[in-house]
């Protein structure tokens, strides 16, 4: 009831208000919802084409990394990505292999980034989810467009927001797992540190000086190392595929792992939780797995 699911499953349509609320939000279950932006007319107008036509030269906030993984633990360190100011036709080229790099890139700044670097695009989506604003009674914090290679990578981790993740192209592919299955899934402290580029053009991860430590999850769940954390073992994962047209709702405090389709792009809204009942039963949860493990 406070988490487990089978499967992810389909609403065949956008819900009323209440009807997501009482469905969705209030027991914290995800769902696909398709024929929900199906009216956007980015579905039709954002290819390459367009987009280097309306965004073009403009200088934009690019992720970059050797391995894909941005924010993510990497030789006992949190490291986060090089944050690149490039032309955005330069990016396409890279995503588009018109240009070479033995790097990975990814349009992922999660600050609003679309109505803050992307506005000339805000007008093919929605400045907010109507039937979810009502729901919640608030709009939502941040509006994030995504784009990027097959081979970057978002690590397993939570967020305090509840998210509708629509993608516009390609495939993006979630590996969930309900806030329930937190006594299994291991947390770590970690020093933080940033990916720099070197005067040679490799990278080398510089330290964040007198930085606090970041709680992060070592683990990855595709290929989990069940002898350093046999715990794992009784988690149970959700896999799902969102497609073109469709729109999942992830429900704030749900652990997520996602990959994507080569040059998928993605639009997502974060509302902020309710730091409600619920919320204070997954601190209890959270807090009692850090206690069993000092023991």
């Amino acid at each position: 009831e406070l988490g487990w699911m089978e499967s992810i499953p389909y609403l065949d349509g956008p819900p009323s208000p209440l009807e997501f609320y009482r469905e969705w939000v209030s027991p914290n279950k995800p769902c696909i919802i398709q024929n929900a932006i199906s009216h956007w007319p980015a579905l039709k107008k954002w290819t390459s084409a367009y987009l280097r036509e309306v965004v073009g030269p403009k200088v934009v906030s690019v992720a970059v990394t050797p391995n894909g993984y941005a924010d993510a633990v990497f030789q006992d360190r949190f490291v986060m990505p090089e944050e690149r100011q490039m032309p955005f036709m330069d990016f396409l080229d890279i995503v588009e292999k018109k240009a070479t790099s033995c790097n990975v890139f990814y349009v992922q700044k999660q600050c609003s980034n679309l109505t803050e670097e992307f506005p000339e695009l805000v007008c093919d989506v929605q400045p907010d989810i109507p039937w979810m604003s009502e729901a919640l009674g608030k709009k939502p914090d941040a509006v994030n467009f995504w784009l990027g290679e097959s081979a970057a990578v978002t690590s397993l981790h939570k967020d305090h927001y509840e998210n509708l993740y629509c993608v516009i192209s390609g495939e993006k592919h979630f590996l969930l797992h309900p806030p329930t299955d937190r006594p299994f899934i291991p947390y770590e402290l970690y020093q933080p540190a940033t990916y720099q580029v070197s005067e040679d053009g490799s990278f080398e991860i510089v330290d964040e000086k007198n930085a606090d430590k970041v709680p992060w999850i070592p683990l990855d769940p595709l290929s989990p190392n069940l002898e350093h954390y046999p715990e794992y073992a009784q988690a149970k994962p959700l896999r799902c595929t969102v497609k073109a047209g469709e729109m999942l709702y992830l429900p704030s405090l749900w652990f997520h792992h996602v990959q994507q389709s080569h040059g998928c792009i993605a639009v997502n809204y974060w509302y902020d939780m309710e730091y409600d009942l619920k919320y204070s039963y997954y601190q209890l949860l959270d807090c009692l797995t850090k206690a069993v493990g000092v023991l």
